[in-house]
């Protein structure tokens, strides 16, 4: 017989289970009463050492919920060593459950020293990371990429640094703004930057020293500790779920930094009547508005609103970023800005000699002139909002509740306080998955504490294999104390 004999394992039929019941009104997650239930199925005798239990699919077909809550039971139980999945045959019960991280064959992380940078990035290899900022790879078409690279290379290097940005890099972003963000850009009002973070950076220095700037709370970080390093004093502003609360900007600021298309890392968009407020302000009190559209080109529910820049081109700098919509490695973004703004950037450009990378623009004009840019944002957009939808009915099935638009590549769960955000944190770190806590957004003490899910970074195997164990981790909350306030 061609590959050998069939082994015992693959012959063995799954054991007929007791009956399981759901109480789909209680307050325990779905995944923890069926764990509880195969738990309690194990100890009594009902199911004995070497049985075969259903599939997740087919479990999940006979109770009526969906695949990633059986999931999530069978991973608990799979760390707690009652069970052990072997592969290519199932899930079998164990005789000694208190042995697992001996027996037990999946999944390693459970067993394994989990060690990861929680401010940082990098994680072990077999850690899955579900924290936010991460590209899908997955999406990128390589054979485009390749052809861009080669495109790209067939421009002569060049003999001097160019302050302003390639021509056709500028004018590929005017067109991609106009199609993908509906916004009319001039192409003498935009200029190449090494992306969004880089960007804060130079407009910060082009402030005076001892300047307040607004800064969402909870917010991106990296833009604080840029404002903050160019000796500027940041002041926290709260937001909720219609963005940045523009009556509680403060007056006297020198510029206000925000992301309305997708707030990060709350998730929410802010409302229309907001940015128009926010921009009558920017006029009437002199302060500038810094837009960071990390990601507006992701959104799956409706048309985004229009941008700050559209609104009022006189007070806002609108900027851009290649890095979440295809990869950091071209190390590209872009600034439009009002004349005296994109002087001053320029201006600190030659005192300093700082100039954005000419390579990762000519590949990203090569993308965008054979129109592999714009198919790549239609597949990502495929992509990103399956893996959300995936992502969010796994949560709500188990009892978890999401804060966040549909949009972008991430999600929000909101917890209690700071003591359930690190034992989440904990709970899947043990599983193999690495999160990401809201505490850590905050520029002042932290005023929200939850988990920020990441959804675009691993491969799709990965990211199916984490988000029980993110499920278990979560659902390990009290569900009525961790639901949004």
């Amino acid at each position: 017989m061609v590959g050998g004999p069939i082994p015992a394992e693959l012959r063995r039929p799954p054991v007929e289970l007791p009956p399981l019941v759901l109480d789909r009104r209680a307050d325990r997650p779905l995944p923890v009463q069926i764990a509880d239930a195969l738990r309690g199925a194990t100890a009594s005798g009902a199911m004995r050492a070497g049985d075969r239990l259903p599939s997740t699919r087919a479990l999940a077909a006979t109770l009526g919920v969906s695949r990633t809550v059986t999931a999530a039971a069978y991973d608990q139980l799979l760390a707690e060593g009652w069970v052990t999945a072997r592969r290519g045959a199932g899930t079998f019960v164990l005789r000694m459950p208190g042995d697992h991280c001996r027996k037990a064959t999946f999944p390693q992380p459970a067993c394994s020293k989990v060690a990861f940078l929680q401010r940082g990035r990098a994680v072990r290899g077999d850690v899955v990371d579900l924290r936010a900022g991460t590209p899908c790879l997955e999406a990128l078409d390589r054979a485009a990429w390749r052809r861009a690279w080669r495109s790209a290379a067939d421009a002569p290097p060049d003999a001097a640094p160019d302050a302003e940005g390639l021509p056709g890099f500028r004018a590929a972003v005017v067109e991609h703004l106009l199609r993908h963000r509906g916004l009319p850009a001039d192409p003498a009002t935009v200029l190449a930057t090494p992306g969004s973070s880089a960007a804060v950076a130079e407009l910060a220095r082009t402030l005076p020293a001892g300047a307040r700037v607004g800064m969402e709370e909870p917010g991106y970080q990296r833009a604080v500790t840029a404002l903050r390093d160019a000796g500027l004093v940041v002041v926290p502003v709260p937001v909720d779920d219609a963005g940045l609360v523009v009556d509680a900007v403060p007056r006297g600021l020198a510029a206000v930094y925000c992301t309305p298309a997708h707030q990060y890392p709350w998730g929410a968009r802010l409302s229309a009547a907001r940015r128009v407020a926010l921009v009558e302000r920017a006029r009437r009190e002199g302060f500038l508005v810094v837009e960071d559209d990390y990601d507006g080109e992701l959104r799956y529910d409706v048309a985004p609103l229009p941008l700050l820049a559209a609104l009022g081109p006189d007070v806002v700098v609108h900027l851009g970023t290649a890095s979440k919509l295809l990869t950091p490695t071209l190390g590209v973004g872009w600034l439009v800005a009002p004349p005296a703004v994109r002087a001053a950037v320029l201006a600190h450009r030659d005192a300093t000699g700082t100039r954005p990378g000419g390579a990762g623009q000519r590949v990203f004009t090569a993308l965008a002139d054979h129109g592999d840019l714009a198919r790549h944002l239609r597949r990502l957009r495929r992509e990103l909002s399956g893996r959300r939808a995936d992502l969010v009915a796994g949560l709500r099935e188990a009892g978890v509740a999401v804060r966040g638009d549909e949009a972008g590549a991430h999600v929000v769960v909101e917890l209690p306080d700071g003591d359930a955000e690190r034992a989440v944190i904990a709970a899947a770190a043990r599983r193999g998955v690495a999160l990401d806590g809201l505490a850590r957004h905050h520029a002042g003490p932290p005023r929200t504490a939850g988990i920020v899910l990441g959804y675009a970074g691993p491969a799709r195997v990965d990211l199916d294999r984490a988000l029980p164990a993110a499920v278990m981790a979560l659902a390990s909350v009290d569900a009525h104390h961790a639901a949004p306030r």
